[in-house]
C-alpha cells in the first residue's frame, strides 16, 4: 500500500513522515511545499482550511496527523 504526504517541512510533516516510515507501507512519498507543489494547488486539493501536513493513504484522503493518528489505530496498524 501506498502513503503520501502533503508537507510544508513543519514539525508536525516530520512526525507523520517518522510514522508513516514505522508502519511498513510498500511506498511512502512525501511531496514538499515550493518543491513539488504550491499552496494554492495545495488549498485547491484540500481546502482553504487544512492544514499541513494532508496524508493519503491507498487512495483514501485520510487528513492530518491527527487524523491519521486515529486511522492507523482504527486498523490496527499501531497500537
Amino acid at each position: 500500500m501506498k502513503a503520501i504526504i502533503y508537507s510544508d517541512r513543519n514539525i508536525e510533516s516530520g512526525r507523520a513522515e517518522q510514522l508513516l516510515k514505522s508502519c511498513s507501507f510498500d511506498e511512502l512519498v512525501t511531496y514538499y511545499l515550493d518543491a513539488d507543489f504550491t499552496n494554492t494547488q495545495f488549498q485547491s486539493e484540500f481546502g482553504c482550511d487544512a492544514p499541513y501536513p494532508q496524508i493519503t493513504i491507498g487512495s483514501d484522503h485520510v487528513g492530518g496527523l491527527k487524523d491519521t493518528l486515529h486511522h492507523l489505530s482504527k486498523k490496527g496498524m499501531i497500537v
